[in-house]
Order: structure tokens, then sequence, then C-alpha cells
């Protein structure tokens, strides 16, 4: 069991480095028993994702935090998993101290054992000082991110700031030129896996708990994908045609290309993407779904070097952003991102949407989506195209429905909102 706090620390000390923790962890695990796995899994997710309140009570019981990052963050894994696990104390504790060895740290395994045994004996205490912490740390929250959600979202931060911290649902979107959801929800009862109708998507279906793909009736057959109610709902805000020409424009790993064929095969789809690796993803997908649409390796922002130069009628532009919606899935979000970045990545939104609305047939429309919280990223983006646009030019569509929060500009829904990630959504059409 050491060796499993071991892989879960190396993990998050990987993170600290920089690292995404998708890219960090799966490499750990592997010498693990597959028993240990989820365990480790858990703790890199938990500490990350409680990495705010971990830290402040973990300076409080240190003078100065260990070097090298994986000491004090083999710290954070024994604190989170005496608040936040079912393993009994005395277990965490000394396996936790057992990991030091196994990180080749074996000098720093009595500070560890001191450390976490001074906490059990002042926890009444310790969380008390915790509750007189900054509202950030107590939210799990970098202080910037926090200062930004209070600013856009002052009505809804507590919540908001809550929802991050939870585990996300397993949500899926079921095929719907193989079968209606009714039958699909009927099949998984089957394989005795609870589940529900999502209430926004149509095709969406929410798992009470989550599993591995493989226990999905028919995922190898494209019945159904893995995707969150919130991503869904891009299929649902546009009026699909058979024969229209479609870019997505940053496509992979393929969720929305699929959601959009799959409710209209007949497009003449194309899904682009700069990352060669990744666009391999695509490719897969389609092929398990059994669908068609070209897939090619390019740079949104510079269509001369991947453009034919005949327009098209719709584009799905998912721009790179902060992610900061999507939290509660990705929690090493929270240490990757600085507050500086926002405006680089505003910078870049900016670009593709001015690069790729030329290339939008006239009646055409352009979708505008990201996974972030932030104005700055959303509606401020779309405000300020449209000020750099002639009026007759562009139109903003307005999109109904119940879900989300209605804006000036398009539709933000905040993560936890009917249990769906945080995402925003805004349709512009180039008139006729």
């Amino acid at each position: 069991m050491a060796k499993t706090r071991a892989s879960a620390a190396r993990a998050v000390a990987a993170v600290l480095s920089g690292r995404s923790l998708s890219d960090a962890l799966p490499p750990l695990l592997q010498p693990l028993a597959v028993r240990d796995r989820a365990l480790a899994q858990e703790l890199a997710y938990g500490v990350l994702r409680e990495f705010e309140p971990l830290a402040f009570l973990a300076d409080g019981l240190l003078k100065a935090r260990p070097k090298p990052n994986e000491v004090f963050a083999l710290v954070l894994v024994g604190l989170y998993q005496l608040l936040h696990t079912r393993v009994p104390e005395h277990a965490a504790v000394h396996a936790t101290v057992e990991a030091a060895a196994v990180l080749k740290a074996q000098r720093m395994g009595g500070l560890i054992n001191a450390v976490l045994r001074v906490f059990m004996r002042e926890k009444e205490a310790r969380l008390a000082l915790l509750e007189q912490a900054e509202p950030a740390v107590q939210h799990a929250l970098p202080r910037w991110l926090w200062t930004r959600i209070q600013q856009d979202w002052p009505d809804d931060a507590q919540n908001v700031a809550e929802a991050l911290r939870q585990h996300a649902p397993m949500s899926l979107r079921v095929n719907a030129a193989h079968g209606s959801r009714e039958t699909y929800l009927a099949r998984l009862q089957q394989a005795e896996l609870s589940a529900e109708a999502t209430r926004h998507a149509r095709y969406g279906i929410r798992l009470q708990h989550a599993v591995a793909v493989e226990r999905l009736p028919g995922f190898a057959d494209g019945d159904v994908s893995v995707q969150d109610e919130a991503a869904q709902l891009c299929a649902q805000v546009l009026d699909l045609q058979a024969g229209m020409r479609v870019l997505d424009a940053c496509a992979a790993p393929g969720g929305k290309t699929l959601a959009l064929l799959e409710q209209q095969p007949g497009l003449a789809m194309l899904a682009l993407d700069d990352d060669a690796e990744r666009l391999q993803r695509v490719d897969e997908n389609l092929a398990r779904a059994g669908l068609a649409a070209k897939t090619q390796v390019g740079d949104a922002a510079r269509p001369e070097t991947w453009w034919d130069g005949q327009p098209f009628e719709l584009i799905l532009l998912d721009a790179p952003c902060s992610a900061t919606g999507v939290i509660r899935r990705h929690p090493d979000i929270k240490r990757l991102r600085r507050a500086e970045d926002i405006a680089q990545l505003a910078t870049q939104q900016d670009r593709l949407l001015k690069a790729l609305w030329p290339l939008l047939a006239p009646g055409g429309r352009l979708l505008y989506m990201t996974c972030s919280l932030l104005r700055e990223e959303n509606e401020a983006r779309i405000a300020a195209f449209l000020a750099t646009m002639p009026q007759a030019q562009v139109k903003v569509v307005t999109l109904t429905g119940d879900w989300g929060r209605t804006l000036a500009h398009g539709r933000q829904i905040l993560a936890g909102d009917d249990g769906m990630d945080g995402f925003y959504y805004a349709l512009l059409e180039k008139p006729a």
C-alpha cells in the first residue's frame, strides 16, 4: 500500500511542476496491482481537488515545505486520507510514512509521521483555524480564480465554488442513429447500471455511479459515448440539414463532431485540429460510431494553410480556454492555470473568431463555445468581435431554453447547474 501513496504523491508533484494529471498519472498507475489503482487515483485527484485547504493545514504543521515536491505532496496525501477517506487513521499514517522510503526519502519519514500524528491529536483545533482562513482557501480555489468568480457571478459564487470541488457525474450521449434513449436506459437496467435521463440534453443519460466504458452496453459499437450534458447541447441549438457543409474548428477528441453527425449523418463534416495525435482520437471515435467525416491537421487561426476556399454553412468553434468550467473533472487545472493566462487566451479566442468568420457562407452560422466560467473568455469575446464588425455583417441569434443564464450575448451554464459542467454558448449568423 505504500507504493499506492507514493504513486499518488508523484502524480501530485508532477502537477505542481507543470504537468497535467492526465499525462502524469497513467504511467504511475501501471506498475500497481489492479486493486490499488483506484485508491491511487482517488488520492491524486482528491489532493488536487482539496489542495488549498490541505496546503493550509500542512503549512501550519510544518516549519517550511519540505523538498522535493514529492515529499510535500506525500504530506498532503496523508492529510487527505485522514480527512476524506475511510482508511483507518493508523493504516493511513503507517502507509504514508512507508511511502517515503518508496520515494527514496527515508530520512523524511519521521517528519511525515510527526506531522500526521500532531494533526490527529489537534484535529479540531486545526480545522477551526481552517475555518478562519481566507475564503479562497475555504473554497479550495486559487485566490485569483475565486476573485474572478466572485466578480463575474456574485450571486452564484458560493454555489459555483462548491460545485467545482465535487466529483463530476458520468454522463452519456445515446447515438440517436442506433436507437432511442428509452431503449438504452432499459439496456443499462439489464446490465444492472442505475441511470436517469438528463433534463436538458435530449439524448443524454446520467449514471448513478461511474463505470469503465467497457461495461457500457454497445459502447464498442458506437451506441453511446461519454459526454457531459452541457457539451451535448451544441447539437440542439443548431438547425442541421443533410448536405450542410460544416467545420468543427477545434475538433479533438471529437465529441461534438459525433454529436452532430449522430443527429444528421448527412452533414459534409470537416473535423480540424492542430494536434495530429489528438486528431487520431477523432478518427477512432468516428470509426467506433460508424460515422464519416474528413479529418485534417491544421491551425484554425491560419485558414490559408488548409482551407479549400469553399465556404461553410456552419462552423463550430470550441475555443481553447481556461477550462474553469470543468475543474471538477480536471482538478489539476487549479494548479496549471494562472491569472495572466486569461488575457492570453482571450487574444487567441479573438484571433480564431476573426480568422474563421470569412469562411462562413452568407446565411451561415458560427457557434462559439467554451468550457469556461469567466466572462472575459465568453460574453466579452463576442462583444469585442461585434465591435469590430459592421452591424449589417453579423447577427447574434437568441438561444432559448430553460438551461443556463441568458446574457446580452449568448447563454452561460455555471458548474453544478442541474449537474452540468460550466459551459458558454453564443450563436452568430452572417446575413444572407
